[in-house]
């Protein structure tokens, strides 16, 4: 599955708001909001969230034996 179903809504990734700065959204429907803002309009834009970072591997020495079957 490509996207979740159950995204929370915010204004931060809604197809109606614009970011304009640090924190805040321009809507089209209300105006200057948070990024946490929620609203009844809400539409996912799906080029507008930003996927989830994973923690990086961490730094152990590996040996050859590790990468054999």
């Amino acid at each position: 599955m490509l996207f979740r179903k159950d995204i929370d809504p915010r204004c931060e990734y809604c197809r109606h708001g614009s970011p304009i700065g640090e924190d805040e959204i321009v809507c089209v429907k209300r105006g200057i909001t948070t990024r946490d803002a929620r609203c009844p309009r809400f539409k996912y834009d799906a080029v507008k969230r930003a996927p989830e970072t994973r923690s990086p591997m961490p730094k152990t020495k590996l040996t050859k034996e590790d990468f054999e079957l």
